[in-house]
Parts: C-alpha cells; sequence; structure tokens
C-alpha cells in the first residue's frame, strides 16, 4: 500500500457516511410518516419501479452494520435522521418510537467507540409538509426549526456534530426544477423559492442549534465538482463559469454574507422578489466547519438551447474516459481542487470530505466481492487528498460514501456504492474488498 492514514495530520477525522432515506426501510413502521420519497416511488419515479420501503433493512440491523464499520477501524459514522420518523406529519405530535430507535443508533455508535455525525436533512421532507409547498413553502423556516429544537432537545447532549442540509443545491435542482428527484417539481417559479428558502434554513436552523448548545460543532454539506471548459473557446469558458457559480458557489456565498452569484448568473436577480427585512443576516452564519461532496469533474461546453446558463455538461461516455457506473469520470485531482477553491473562503474555517466513493459493477463469488476499481479510486483519490491536506491545512476529514450498499435515488438498487456489499433479496452483508482496503488503510 502506497498510501496510509498516518501520512496525514494527526487530527484527521476518517470515516463513512450513509442517510436514513437509502438505508432504513420500514417506512411505515413504528409510527413513521410517509416522506416525499416514498411517495415519488408509489408514482413509479424509480428506475424498475424499485422502492425505498425495505432499502437496508438498516432499522434492524443498525447493530450489525455498526459492528461492520467498528471491524473496519472506521471511527466517525455519518447519518441522517428521518423527520417522518420523528415528526409523522413534519410538525405537531412526536414519535417516541422513532426517537427511542435514534437513541440506540446513537448510543450502539457510542458503545463500540464511534463517534456519530448526525445530518438532519438528507432529502426526505414528509409528504404532510410537501403538501403544504414544502420547500418552496417560507413555512419551512419554522417547520424545520420545531424539528431541529426536537433533534436537538433529544440528542445534544450525546452528538457532537451536526449537519443542517445535506447538498441543498441537488434537493431543490432535481426536486424542484429539473423534476427527476422527488417531489417531482419543475421550472424555476418553484426553484427559486426552494433554494432561497434552503439558504434561509441553512442559516437560521445553524444559528439556531449554537443558541440551544454552544459546544456542538454545526456545519452543513454541499455537493461539488471540479468544472473545465471543454475548450478554451471564450463561449466554453464563459459557459463553465457560470456552472460554477451554479454548482459549487450558489450556497456557500450567501452564508458567507456574499449573496447569491446573481453576477454570474442573471437570472438569480428574480430572487431578489423573495427577499424580506433581514433575510441576509439571516442566511449568513459561521460555521464551524462544511462539508464538501466529490466524486469527479465536469467539462462544460456551451449550448444555446440550455435555458438561463446557456451551458451544458458534456458526459464522461461521450468524453470516452475512464468513468464509473453512474457515467461519472474517474478524476481524482478533483477532489484537491475543489478543496483549493473553498479553502480560499476566508469565512471557511474546516473543511470535511463528507462524501467521496464510486458505483461499480460489483459481483459477490464464493463470499469475496473483489471492486478493483474502487479500490483503486480510493487510493487515487486519498492520494490527492493527502496533497491537498499539506497545501491547505483547513481540510480536516474524509468519509466514504457510503457504508454499505444502498437505495440510490431514482437509481434504485441499480448503484452499488458501498465498502459492503448487500444481497437486497436476503438482506446478507459482505465486507468488499475496498472496505479491507479501507481498513489497512486506516490501522497504519
Amino acid at each position: 500500500m502506497s498510501i496510509h492514514s498516518s501520512q496525514f495530520p494527526d487530527n484527521f477525522i476518517w470515516g463513512v457516511s450513509a442517510s436514513a432515506a437509502q438505508t432504513e426501510g420500514a417506512y411505515n413502521k413504528d409510527g413513521r410518516g410517509i416522506s416525499i420519497w416514498d411517495e415519488f416511488a408509489r408514482l413509479n419515479k424509480i428506475k424498475g419501479k424499485q422502492t425505498p420501503f425495505e432499502a437496508c433493512h438498516f432499522y434492524e440491523n443498525y447493530e450489525q452494520d455498526i459492528l461492520h464499520i467498528k471491524s473496519l477501524n472506521i471511527s466517525h459514522f455519518r447519518f441522517s435522521l428521518s423527520w417522518s420518523r420523528i415528526l409523522p406529519q413534519g410538525t405537531g405530535e412526536v414519535n417516541e418510537l422513532g426517537i427511542n430507535f435514534y437513541h440506540r443508533v446513537i448510543d450502539t455508535c457510542l458503545k463500540h467507540g464511534i463517534e456519530p455525525w448526525v445530518t438532519l436533512y438528507h432529502w426526505d421532507l414528509p409528504l404532510a409538509l410537501e403538501a403544504q409547498g414544502g420547500w418552496t413553502n417560507r413555512a419551512i423556516l419554522t417547520w424545520f426549526e420545531d424539528y431541529a429544537s426536537i433533534c436537538m432537545t433529544e440528542f445534544g447532549n450525546k452528538v457532537k456534530h451536526w449537519m443542517v442540509l445535506n447538498e441543498p443545491l441537488v434537493f431543490t435542482g432535481a426536486g424542484y426544477f429539473a423534476g427527476y428527484h422527488a417531489p417531482g417539481k419543475k421550472g424555476l417559479k418553484n426553484f427559486l423559492p426552494a433554494a432561497y428558502h434552503a439558504a434561509l434554513v441553512q442559516g437560521h436552523i445553524g444559528k439556531l442549534i449554537k443558541r440551544l448548545n454552544p459546544n456542538l460543532q454545526v456545519g452543513t454539506t454541499y455537493s461539488c465538482s471540479y468544472n473545465m471548459p471543454y475548450s478554451n473557446s471564450v463561449k466554453d469558458v464563459a459557459a463553465a463559469k457560470k456552472v460554477n457559480a451554479l454548482l459549487n458557489r450558489f450556497f456557500i456565498e450567501p452564508s458567507l454574507g456574499m449573496g447569491f452569484p446573481v453576477n454570474d448568473i442573471p437570472v438569480l436577480a428574480k430572487i431578489e422578489a423573495l427577499k424580506q427585512a433581514g433575510d441576509e443576516a439571516l442566511m449568513q452564519i459561521d460555521f464551524d466547519f462544511i462539508g464538501l461532496q466529490v466524486y469527479t469533474r465536469e467539462l462544460i461546453k456551451h449550448s444555446y438551447f440550455t435555458p438561463y446558463l446557456n451551458a451544458k455538461i458534456v458526459p464522461a461516455h461521450k468524453r470516452k474516459v475512464f468513468h464509473t457506473k453512474m457515467n461519472w469520470e474517474v478524476y481524482p485531482a478533483a477532489i484537491l481542487e475543489v478543496v483549493k477553491s473553498f479553502s480560499a473562503y476566508a469565512g471557511v474555517k474546516k473543511i470535511i470530505i463528507t462524501e467521496n466513493g464510486a458505483s461499480f459493477d460489483d459481483a459477490l463469488l464464493n463470499g469475496v466481492v473483489a471492486d478493483f476499481h474502487r479500490q483503486t479510486y480510493l487510493e487515487k483519490h486519498l492520494e490527492k487528498l493527502l496533497e491537498a491536506s499539506h497545501d491547505y491545512p483547513k481540510l480536516m476529514g474524509y468519509f466514504v460514501w457510503s457504508a454499505t450498499d444502498n437505495f440510490e435515488w431514482t437509481e434504485g438498487y441499480s448503484q452499488r456504492f458501498g465498502l459492503i456489499y448487500i444481497n437486497f433479496k436476503t438482506q446478507e452483508r459482505w465486507v468488499k474488498n475496498s472496505g479491507y482496503w479501507y481498513r489497512q488503510f486506516l490501522s497504519k
């Protein structure tokens, strides 16, 4: 092994990530309410008409999965809470069985020396709130405040690290503009209010958590990619600049008091109509850390036919470069470049890579999953991460996506990202070779 964890700073954090909607299953068990992803699946919006109703049975198998994590020398586990399991209708009556479940999960982590990192919102909004407009309704600030306050009261004395949102651009863009994620809404009229309210929630809830318990470490996570022009033409360079403003700058800059990148994406000026007095201050927050979720780079080409941006991403398969099953180019330097760009923000104190990983066609043969491509992907990305840790001291941690294979949103169960293989028919688990490699990497 050419790289090992001892080469990184002594206080560097190593972990693995997961989310409630993608792993828990038990969607209608013990008082849990219906989420927008349950409804999206019921409407046959998922590949192969699959559903997250069973997922990985983490609800029943959490102890086994946490023991697997421990066996791989992983000392930090990032997961999310299901809003619908805690507040079945989004507000109002608390589901004590849901609260008790998360106490058991957190206590099991702590028992085995694993530090829990908890995301409050990983895309699974209660359906009852979506019926009232969901993220397009400014009341989401009050709904989220109620939810977060309950979580802090129950778990704030056990969990030190909290993330408000997971990838706000993805759940607002794919769910409220493109419509291919839950709740399936489309158009700028839905996207702008959803994104604006997510930016408000990000700041408002982050500050709320710190008021309730100043000792907690609070952050949020952003989806990021290294965006490059397809060519050196003036139009491609301009297109790449717009895409970067959308994909990498849209949510971090309002949190730092810089406002939305309106100069690079003029259509965002329409967001001004949503502003109320005090909103800019509400959005701004001094996060203890930010999470960056980096998988690939994108090459951007000018496009006359793409509204608002006049830009399009040229897919990896069309460029004939090596790519994952998700059609994401394997480009390890992306992780270094993203850390570099976010480190340049003076207001960013600490950076954690909260997701990085790859999906490939995994085969279980005689109890072995020889996932060479994933192992290589991780090793090459960690080599670039080591460079970044030397050059950018704000970088303080790394989490693999994901702990186990899981329900991969609209891709259903066709994409496997896990260090642990799951037979979704029997729910049996096997550690993949990449998982054993990560264990060896962490043992140094």
